[in-house]
């Protein structure tokens, strides 16, 4: 496959893989994302209410944000 390269350890098992980004760019950051929100979907929500009190008080005691 054009653009993609893999690494093998010494038994010849594949253990990484390496992506020319110009040609797999856009692929690449659909997958970060994925698994970007797979890694963070066990943290506690919060709600905007929370969130914009906690970033006004923020600004207040450290400028704006």
């Amino acid at each position: 496959m054009r653009g993609v390269q893999f690494v093998v350890n010494d038994d010849g098992e594949k253990t990484a893989v390496l992506l020319d980004l110009q040609e797999w760019g856009d692929l690449w950051e659909d997958f970060y994302d994925i698994l970007v929100s797979r890694s963070r979907a066990q943290e506690q929500t919060v709600s905007w209410d929370e969130l914009e009190t906690e970033l006004d008080a923020e600004s207040s005691t450290h400028g704006t944000v």
